[in-house]
């Protein structure tokens, strides 16, 4: 009988949470969209906008020193020493024990900024033995010790240190066909095998000697750099800057927060966010990442229009779960991962003093089914 009091107490309790859960998302409005070539973005706007100012992004920590990340087990000397309270006595916290040494699957990182740092999902670092892929949405606190940083890698074949420290990039965030092998499939072995589709239709694009160079590295990101490579995502990317910002001021009326993207007259993603500052600051990036997804070689079933901003809509709303899993890091955020027939979802809420709202949502398409 206690068992099942005890059982029946903790279904009651995810009863509870996941009606507060639903129950306080905000509502998101599609808007119409934006295309270019076989890109379609749908900006989302929102009634309800956070305060996010206080978020640290990865570019801005790394470009101004405050943020590192290295290898595992090579963290000694890049933490600032911040004296703790002893018997009364203040004294120099010591470093923590050092780890094993680089693991392809971790990475180590120190916020040594005053703010809390937000981590997204597909934000490429580069660098160390090779480059890696972030495998999912977190906050680090400010201050932070090291912190084992969970990643994939996008740079096979490469084990050889070119740099002691890790770099970002303003443009380097993998597209969604390598983001959702990497959030949602937690898998190396198809992460390498997206990286390589992706490098090989950019190669198919170019040149026969700029296609070599792109060949030539195994690097993601050194491909998606390659000034041929580049000038191909321009060619998509500027004239749909170019509408967003004639629709900036609209846009910002409506408190825009994220975008549905289709390729091909197919839903595929949705990156939705806490802020209008937010969606700004990740904008550039995402949509590189958006218009290197366009390329994928899905013309072989002819040119499809777009799809409908209903559409876009529903697949924005549906969140009914199959499945749900929850991982917290108490005071930090909590993630909760929403498995649905066709989709799989992901919604990053900051547990911060004075948040308790969700920063982020990353919406996946699975399987084939249209939405």
């Amino acid at each position: 009988m206690k068992g099942t009091l005890s059982l029946l107490g903790l279904a009651l309790s995810i009863g509870a949470l996941a009606f507060q859960f639903k129950d306080t998302q905000p509502h998101y409005k599609v808007l119409e969209p934006i295309s270019q070539g076989t890109l379609t973005v749908f900006p989302v706007a929102s009634a309800t906008s956070f305060e996010t100012g206080g978020f640290l992004t990865l570019d801005e920590g790394i470009g101004k020193g405050e943020v590192v990340v290295t290898e595992a087990g090579q963290v000694s000397g890049l933490v600032r020493p911040r004296p703790v309270l002893q018997d009364g006595v203040w004294r120099e916290r010591p470093y923590p024990p050092a780890q094993a040494g680089p693991q392809v699957n971790e990475l180590s990182l120190i916020n040594n900024s005053e703010r809390p740092l937000l981590l997204l999902a597909g934000e490429i670092v580069t660098g160390g033995k090779q480059d890696r892929v972030v495998s999912k949405d977190r906050i680090i606190p400010a201050h932070s010790q090291p912190v084992a940083l969970g990643v994939f890698c996008v740079e096979p074949h490469r084990w050889t240190e070119t740099s002691a420290k890790f770099g970002a990039s303003g443009s380097a965030m993998a597209q969604p066909s390598i983001r959702l092998k990497a959030m949602a499939d937690r898998n190396q072995q198809e992460v390498w095998n997206e990286v390589a589709k992706s490098r090989q239709v950019m190669a198919d694009r170019l040149s026969a000697p700029a296609a070599a160079r792109v060949q030539a590295s195994s690097s993601y990101a050194v491909a998606m750099e390659n000034p041929g490579v580049q000038a191909q995502i321009n060619t998509v990317v500027k004239p749909l800057e170019r509408t967003y910002d004639t629709l900036i001021q609209k846009l910002r009326a409506e408190n825009a927060v994220g975008a549905v993207v289709a390729v091909n007259g197919e839903i595929i993603w949705a990156d939705v966010f806490a802020s209008s500052d937010l969606l700004n600051r990740f904008w550039p990036k995402l949509i590189r990442s958006y218009a290197a997804e366009s390329f994928a070689p899905a013309l072989s079933v002819g040119f499809r229009p777009p799809p409908t901003p209903q559409a876009a809509q529903m697949f924005l709303d549906r969140l009914g779960a199959t499945h749900e899993s929850v991982e917290t890091e108490p005071g930090l955020y909590r993630q909760t991962e929403i498995d649905g027939e066709d989709y799989t979802a992901f919604i990053l809420t900051s547990l911060l003093p004075k948040t308790g709202f969700n920063v982020h949502l990353a919406k996946m398409r699975q399987g084939n089914k249209n939405f």
